[in-house]
């Protein structure tokens, strides 16, 4: 390429050409910068690409901490970033008041408004019907509570359509309340419902239109699981298997693939409750990484599974299985490292083709650990219920970066986006980000 002399120019040409690179230079900021649309972040996996991000922090001092807000009860549900909004599902008091959706300028933490979503809010365990996080795909917010109604709303808060699960379907009858979150897939949103133990009533998965609410498709999803192990509080997968993609739902003792256009079932693999067990209910989600679907359950075993099966696949597209899986928490996984953390906070990376032990067991603070881990700018970020939020090295060794107290009971997993992390717990909202005090 022929050199210029910018001194030759034009002041005019040189002024287009600062604000052409200046120009491009911002695209390329907005092209990095993740935004975190639905509870596992942009790729499903619990990973995002942000870089920059802070390693420590301090609530008692301000340091790297832009802004908080103050929350009015606790919640399972994860904070939502599309570009400059968060979008939050929150109840207005821990056992009782209503469930709202909250829209949140990320760079200021100015409340833009609040609507509200469902009466008649109640605690069970330690969630409450606020659990289910949003998601969003840049236009619309789509919100769904434990109660089961199920809201589209615009981004300036204007009401699309609603929905009330239960009252078209029957009532849930899971044993610790309605807590799933929606999958999205080019505006189309698909719900679970696997339950048992306070109903007799079938599991079975929803397919709605996200654009008018309608109902696609309604599979049953049959199982033969007993007591308390057909509930699933886990959310769906999205499996890519040559072109084709599927729906992947765990529960009911077993991992099951469905067809995106007719909710058909494709296959089946049993394995997740190899001894019958009452009490096995499933609470972390499945995570799919190309092909290759890993499927936690109530700690032993945690299975991996090849797609690309019809029918039972237990014997012949099982690839691996590991005996000290999470029970609450859902792994992360750059695509070559799967990292589990579990309740007591006991770390194992495991290589995510073959389920060999890279490393562990590891042991962050003994605590529970109920929110999931997430993998930004080359660190594993996991808070506990306790509020404090450890950051390791991701990579085949372990190394422990940070601990990072808040002192707030903490049920949510944090989100990464535009350089910012995002902690939610039972008292704050808080932005995190490098040079804020």
């Amino acid at each position: 390429m022929k050199h210029v002399n910018s001194q030759r120019l034009p002041s005019n040409s040189r002024t287009v050409g600062i604000v052409t690179l200046a120009v491009f230079m911002a695209a390329a900021v907005m092209v990095s910068a993740d935004n975190w649309p639905q509870w596992r972040g942009p790729k499903m996996t619990g990973m995002s690409n942000e870089k920059g991000l802070p390693v420590k922090w301090s609530i008692a001092t301000g340091e790297n901490i832009a802004w908080k807000i103050p929350m009015p009860s606790r919640s399972g549900a994860t904070p939502i970033i599309w570009n400059d909004t968060i979008f939050l599902n929150v109840a207005t008091a821990p056992e009782a008041g209503e469930v709202e959706i909250w829209a949140i300028k990320r760079a200021t933490g100015d409340i833009t408004w609040k609507r509200p979503i469902a009466p008649g809010n109640y605690k069970i365990n330690k969630h409450n019907m606020s659990s289910p996080s949003p998601v969003t795909d840049g236009r619309t917010v789509w919100v769904l509570t434990g109660l089961g109604i199920l809201k589209a709303l615009d981004f300036s808060g204007k009401e699309l359509w609603t929905r009330d699960i239960q009252k078209d379907y029957g009532a849930f009858g899971l044993n610790w309340g309605y807590a799933a979150s929606p999958l999205l897939h080019e505006r189309m949103l698909y719900v679970p419902v696997l339950h048992g133990m306070k109903t007799d009533d079938p599991s079975y998965v929803l397919k709605i239109d996200g654009a008018t609410g309608k109902t696609i498709w309604k599979v049953e999803r049959p199982t033969d699981a007993v007591v308390e192990s057909p509930d699933a509080y886990t959310t769906p997968a999205l499996l890519t298997v040559g072109t084709a993609k599927e729906v992947v739902v765990t529960g009911g003792d077993v991992v099951t693939g469905h067809d995106l256009e007719t909710g058909k079932e494709l296959w089946r693999a049993q394995g997740l409750n190899p001894g019958k067990a009452r009490n096995y209910r499933i609470v972390a989600s499945p995570i799919a990484i190309g092909s290759l679907v890993i499927a936690p359950t109530r700690i032993r075993p945690m299975v991996a599974i090849n797609g690309g099966g019809r029918g039972d696949v237990t014997a012949t597209h099982t690839a691996w299985t590991f005996d000290r899986g999470p029970d609450v928490p859902t792994p992360v996984t750059d695509g070559a490292l799967l990292y589990s953390v579990d309740d007591r906070g006991v770390i194992h990376a495991l290589d995510v083709k073959t389920g060999a032990v890279v490393y562990g067991p590891e042991r962050l603070k003994p605590a529970i650990y109920s929110a999931s881990p997430i993998l930004a700018d080359g660190r594993i970020y996991v808070t506990n219920e306790e509020g404090l939020t450890s950051v390791f090295a991701a990579g085949p060794k372990f190394e422990l970066l940070a601990e990072n107290p808040s002192e707030e009971y903490t049920l949510s997993t944090m989100a990464a986006s535009q350089g910012q992390l995002f902690l939610r717990t039972e008292k704050h909202l808080y932005a995190i980000r490098n040079g804020k005090k």
